[in-house]
């Protein structure tokens, strides 16, 4: 458990103090009530001398509770995040609407964090960020400063401020000093106000490499193979914000060669690439994945990439693509690699046509990597495996999350794929074209590794723990 778990400091209190005064002074707040401030300090501080100066700046009555010097310092990386230079990634005050939104959206970026959520309740309106798939709470703002903010965030996206009762889908192009990327905007309608989600997209691809994702070498080999295919249908599959869209945008930059002709449909278009034609699609206007579908086939395509295989329409026309030999690329929402061969029999394809298409799938997840600074190695228990789990290999000891200033406090820094990676040959056609589920054997004839292995090969390496590879080791 982190040290830091002893001590919790509410979102509300957090803001009586700005930055650089907890910072300067070595205190967090701990409650206020009335006109007396109660506040945390390093217990090697002169308490007289500090409890003077700050009710002096603060204008309140000061009530000190001494703690130790290296919790003050883990409860101030934690909660009054410092700058990165000259990018900033700490707290900032809340003024106008304008400042606050420019602002948290930089800061959201600095901190790697994929999204920001802007929720509505009774009594508050809270702001959380998500960061390497975990939502933490940032800020909390007063009812009247939260209309004039979706407002601003309605204006931006080209959205109509005076609709109220309906979604609203949009997307603003930030410009701020350095930073210049898109972000797509959803409004929802909820009980207490409108709920606004900003997902905050990569403008730039050139930097994703296969290589670096989090392939194993075998399933690497496995998937460049099905890559180098001149046609046929290439599958990703996962949850939402497994990283598919990323594998794919590194899969068309391996691919995007002058002498191809790549393009792609896509919700939102999150990465950009030279020299590869990306479409946007506008289901308002009768712009769907199917509609594009149907125009790329008389765009005489080498490749195709659809962002995703959500409809029965959608399947047959990306099957069509790959009978007329092009290579297709695409995602889908399953649980495992085979899993896709019945999603797409479910949506009505024929399974000798999934038989002779498919060439590759795949499937994902995230796992979130321990901190190499702080992770702690510890014997291992049995118990914490899933029930009716049986591991691949012994493990004696492992690794925990502890928490550092570097990775504040989380004991997680930065995040890696795990995937599971099916070659489809033609004894695996055959079985598509007779309906068999059950074809563990075959896959381990063929050295395929579930994601489940892959997650426990991480986990016996050091990278990750234990808790972060259980829901993968449980559905197995």
């Amino acid at each position: 458990m982190n040290l830091t778990d002893d001590i919790t400091l509410l979102t509300d209190n957090i803001h009586l103090l700005a930055r650089d005064q907890a910072w300067h002074y070595r205190v967090l707040p701990k409650n206020k009530a009335d006109n007396r401030l109660s506040l945390y300090c390093d217990d090697t501080a002169d308490e007289y001398v500090l409890s003077s100066e700050l009710s002096v700046l603060l204008n309140v009555d000061i009530l000190l509770e001494p703690i130790s010097p290296a919790l003050v310092s883990r409860l101030l990386s934690k909660y009054y995040l410092k700058d990165d230079a000259a990018h900033g990634s700490a707290r900032f005050q809340i003024n106008n609407a304008d400042n606050f939104l420019v602002n948290l959206i930089g800061e959201a970026k600095n901190l790697k964090s994929s999204d920001i959520h802007i929720e509505s309740y009774e009594n508050k309106c809270r702001v959380r960020i998500r960061i390497d798939g975990m939502m933490v709470e940032r800020y909390l703002l007063k009812r009247d400063e939260y209309p004039a903010l979706i407002n601003k965030i309605k204006i931006l996206a080209n959205l109509d401020i005076a609709e109220k009762r309906l979604p609203q889908d949009g997307r603003i192009n930030f410009k701020h000093n350095d930073l210049q990327f898109d972000i797509r905007v959803s409004v929802l309608p909820t009980l207490y106000g409108e709920k606004v989600v900003l997902r905050l997209l990569n403008s730039d691809a050139t930097e994703i490499d296969l290589n670096s994702l989090g392939f194993a070498p075998f399933d690497l080999e496995n998937f460049l193979t099905g890559v180098k295919k001149p046609n046929g249908i290439l599958l990703l599959s996962g949850p939402t914000g497994s990283g598919k869209t990323t594998t794919l945008y590194a899969t068309l930059k391996l691919l995007n060669q002058e002498t191809r002709n790549i393009l792609t449909i896509e919700d939102p278009v999150e990465y950009t690439l030279e020299g590869i034609n990306q479409v946007q699609l506008k289901e308002s206007i009768g712009l769907t994945f199917a509609a594009a579908l149907r125009t790329f086939l008389r765009q005489d395509p080498d490749v195709i990439m659809v962002g995703e295989i959500r409809d029965t329409e959608t399947a047959n026309m990306a099957i069509r693509a790959a009978l007329t030999g092009h290579l297709v690329l695409s995602t889908i929402h399953t649980n495992s690699a085979w899993g896709t061969v019945s999603r797409l029999i479910d949506m009505g394809v024929p399974p000798f046509l999934v038989a002779n298409t498919l060439n590759t799938t795949a499937a994902q997840r995230l796992v979130r990597l321990l901190c190499p600074r702080c992770k702690q190695e510890k014997e291992f228990d049995s118990g914490l495996y899933p029930r009716q789990f049986k591991p691949y290999s012994e493990v004696n000891h492992h690794f925990v999350a502890r928490g550092c200033e570097q990775c504040h406090y989380t004991g997680y820094k930065g995040r890696k794929a795990v995937y599971e990676v099916i070659p489809i040959d033609q004894e695996l056609a055959f079985e598509i074209k007779n309906g068999t589920i059950a074809i563990q054997n075959l896959l381990t004839e063929r050295g395929i590794h579930t994601l489940a292995e892959n997650a426990f090969n991480l986990f016996c390496e050091g990278q990750t723990s234990i808790e972060e590879i259980y829901p993968l080791l449980y559905n197995y």
